[in-house]
């Protein structure tokens, strides 16, 4: 039986995949999908949903992640818990002690399920590595790290990435991914987990 792994997410990791009929999108997950199906036997499925903060993911983990059983489940959230503060101030905010404390939860409820986790830094809001939207995402990337090694999950250094890349037009609009942008995030998902022991 193949492995079931779930990647969930807001848009960045949605990209297209309720235009596609195989629900995977053109985005990084299908850049994944594709360097590593051929060699593992793995379904995987795509739970991006766009404008999702990490209070949306919570509503929906246990349809979305914990009923399918999965053996990897890899997270990539944070960024619209800091874009609808500077686009949306007037909505209810995530600040982080509630992200914290929400990300903590479903990552608890994930490792209690026997899965492994691979836990994505926020990208960035702006190709500027000192916009006032990365600025404050910063407190928010801590704060995935911090779980990651808490959770004992796979940090992928997404945000970092991001920063001390050289290439330009990795977005569409300062968060939302070009081709290039999604292959950024491919490979440094794909490093982390080559770099994890493998049987």
């Amino acid at each position: 039986m193949s492995q079931k792994w779930v990647f969930i997410g807001d848009s960045i990791t949605e990209c297209g995949r309720f235009e596609d009929p195989r629900d995977i999108g053109n985005g990084y997950v299908k850049m994944i999908q594709d360097e590593l199906v051929p060699k593992k036997d793995v379904d995987i499925f795509n739970k991006g949903v766009g404008g999702n903060r990490v209070t949306d993911l919570a509503a929906r983990w246990e349809q979305d992640v914990l009923s399918l059983k999965p053996v990897l489940v890899s997270i990539s959230i944070g960024i619209n818990d800091v874009w609808r503060q500077l686009d949306q101030p007037q909505i209810d905010q995530v600040y982080p002690d509630e992200f914290k404390a929400v990300l903590s939860n479903l990552l608890a409820e994930t490792k209690h399920m026997g899965a492994e986790i691979f836990l994505m830094e926020p990208t960035i809001i702006e190709e500027n590595n000192e916009s006032k939207g990365n600025q404050m995402l910063i407190p928010y990337v801590d704060i995935v790290r911090e779980l990651a090694a808490k959770y004992d999950a796979t940090l992928v250094p997404t945000h970092t990435a991001f920063l001390q890349t050289k290439k330009t037009d990795l977005t569409t609009d300062g968060v939302h991914m070009t081709d290039a942008g999604n292959r950024l995030m491919a490979d440094t998902w794909l490093e982390a987990y080559f770099a994890t022991e493998r049987n």
